[in-house]
Protein backbone atom coordinates (compact mmCIF):
# COMPACT_ATOMS: atom_id res chain seq x y z
CA UNK A 1 0.00 0.00 0.00
CA UNK A 2 3.11 2.64 0.78
CA UNK A 3 4.20 2.04 -2.46
CA UNK A 4 0.97 2.64 -4.33
CA UNK A 5 0.23 6.05 -2.58
CA UNK A 6 3.85 7.28 -2.25
CA UNK A 7 3.51 9.40 -5.47
CA UNK A 8 0.52 11.59 -2.90
CA UNK A 9 2.85 11.74 -0.44
CA UNK A 10 5.83 12.88 -1.33
CA UNK A 11 3.92 14.94 -4.37
CA UNK A 12 5.18 13.85 -7.15
CA UNK A 13 2.87 14.74 -9.56
CA UNK A 14 1.72 12.34 -12.44
CA UNK A 15 3.55 9.80 -10.10
CA UNK A 16 -0.08 8.60 -8.31
CA UNK A 17 -1.16 6.27 -9.64
CA UNK A 18 -0.06 2.43 -9.94
CA UNK A 19 0.98 0.96 -13.30
CA UNK A 20 0.56 -2.51 -12.72
CA UNK A 21 0.91 -3.34 -16.04
CA UNK A 22 4.65 -2.83 -16.26
CA UNK A 23 5.17 -5.21 -14.18
CA UNK A 24 5.05 -9.10 -16.24
CA UNK A 25 3.34 -11.77 -13.80
CA UNK A 26 5.97 -14.61 -13.08
CA UNK A 27 5.19 -18.02 -14.41
CA UNK A 28 3.15 -20.19 -12.05
CA UNK A 29 4.44 -23.03 -10.34
CA UNK A 30 3.14 -25.05 -12.73
CA UNK A 31 3.63 -23.27 -15.54
CA UNK A 32 6.89 -23.36 -17.52
CA UNK A 33 9.11 -20.35 -17.93
CA UNK A 34 8.27 -17.92 -20.69
CA UNK A 35 11.23 -17.70 -23.63
CA UNK A 36 12.02 -14.24 -25.25
CA UNK A 37 12.05 -15.79 -28.76
CA UNK A 38 10.47 -18.82 -29.63
CA UNK A 39 13.38 -21.38 -31.36
CA UNK A 40 12.29 -22.15 -34.71
CA UNK A 41 14.17 -25.93 -34.91
CA UNK A 42 12.49 -26.65 -31.71
CA UNK A 43 8.82 -25.22 -31.46
CA UNK A 44 7.58 -25.50 -35.50
CA UNK A 45 10.06 -27.94 -36.83
CA UNK A 46 10.00 -27.53 -40.82
CA UNK A 47 10.33 -29.84 -43.87
CA UNK A 48 8.32 -31.38 -45.91
CA UNK A 49 5.29 -33.87 -45.23
CA UNK A 50 6.18 -37.91 -44.92
CA UNK A 51 6.45 -39.22 -48.14
CA UNK A 52 7.83 -35.81 -50.32
CA UNK A 53 10.97 -34.27 -50.11
CA UNK A 54 11.45 -30.43 -50.07
CA UNK A 55 13.17 -30.15 -52.89
CA UNK A 56 10.05 -32.12 -55.04
CA UNK A 57 7.29 -30.16 -52.62
CA UNK A 58 8.86 -26.82 -54.50
CA UNK A 59 9.08 -28.43 -57.50
CA UNK A 60 5.22 -29.14 -57.42
CA UNK A 61 4.48 -25.75 -56.32
CA UNK A 62 6.38 -24.42 -59.37
CA UNK A 63 4.65 -27.35 -61.53
CA UNK A 64 1.21 -26.18 -60.30
CA UNK A 65 2.08 -22.44 -60.74
CA UNK A 66 1.87 -22.48 -64.53
CA UNK A 67 -1.59 -24.65 -64.73
CA UNK A 68 -4.58 -22.68 -63.69
CA UNK A 69 -7.15 -24.41 -61.13
CA UNK A 70 -10.01 -23.20 -64.31
CA UNK A 71 -7.83 -25.71 -66.88
CA UNK A 72 -8.98 -29.03 -65.11
CA UNK A 73 -10.06 -31.37 -66.08
CA UNK A 74 -7.57 -31.58 -68.96
CA UNK A 75 -5.72 -33.67 -70.88
CA UNK A 76 -2.39 -33.65 -71.89
CA UNK A 77 -2.59 -31.52 -75.05
CA UNK A 78 -4.78 -28.84 -73.08
CA UNK A 79 -1.75 -28.91 -70.25
CA UNK A 80 1.12 -28.74 -72.81
CA UNK A 81 -0.80 -25.44 -74.52
CA UNK A 82 -1.65 -24.08 -71.10
CA UNK A 83 2.10 -24.01 -69.95
CA UNK A 84 3.70 -22.97 -73.04
CA UNK A 85 1.30 -19.98 -73.27
CA UNK A 86 1.94 -19.15 -69.29
CA UNK A 87 5.65 -19.55 -70.70
CA UNK A 88 6.72 -22.19 -68.50
CA UNK A 89 10.29 -23.29 -68.56
CA UNK A 90 10.97 -26.31 -70.56
CA UNK A 91 11.61 -28.86 -67.61
CA UNK A 92 7.48 -28.26 -66.67
CA UNK A 93 6.54 -28.94 -71.04
CA UNK A 94 8.66 -31.63 -70.50
CA UNK A 95 6.68 -33.47 -67.21
CA UNK A 96 3.63 -32.49 -69.04
CA UNK A 97 4.80 -34.63 -71.78
CA UNK A 98 5.54 -37.65 -70.35
CA UNK A 99 1.60 -37.61 -68.77
CA UNK A 100 0.31 -40.90 -70.16
CA UNK A 101 -2.95 -40.00 -72.37
CA UNK A 102 -5.87 -39.74 -70.08
CA UNK A 103 -7.93 -36.82 -68.28
CA UNK A 104 -6.59 -35.25 -64.89
CA UNK A 105 -9.00 -34.07 -62.31
CA UNK A 106 -6.87 -31.89 -60.71
CA UNK A 107 -2.67 -30.35 -60.92
CA UNK A 108 -1.95 -33.24 -57.60
CA UNK A 109 -3.05 -36.07 -59.99
CA UNK A 110 -1.01 -35.10 -63.44
CA UNK A 111 1.92 -34.45 -60.81
CA UNK A 112 1.52 -38.07 -59.41
CA UNK A 113 1.00 -39.53 -62.86
CA UNK A 114 3.96 -37.91 -64.14
CA UNK A 115 5.95 -39.70 -61.55
CA UNK A 116 6.47 -36.80 -59.22
CA UNK A 117 6.45 -37.08 -55.49
CA UNK A 118 3.18 -37.13 -53.13
CA UNK A 119 2.70 -37.10 -49.85
CA UNK A 120 1.58 -40.40 -47.91
CA UNK A 121 -0.73 -38.60 -45.19
CA UNK A 122 -2.50 -35.05 -46.45
CA UNK A 123 -3.19 -33.89 -42.46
Amino acid sequence: MEHEVRGLLQGQPGNDRVEEWHDPEPAGEDQPEAAGFPAPELDRPGGAPAGITVEETERRAEFASYLHRSLFPAKRSKLRRAAQEANAPDWVVAVIDQLPDGEYPNVAEAWAAAGGGIESQRW
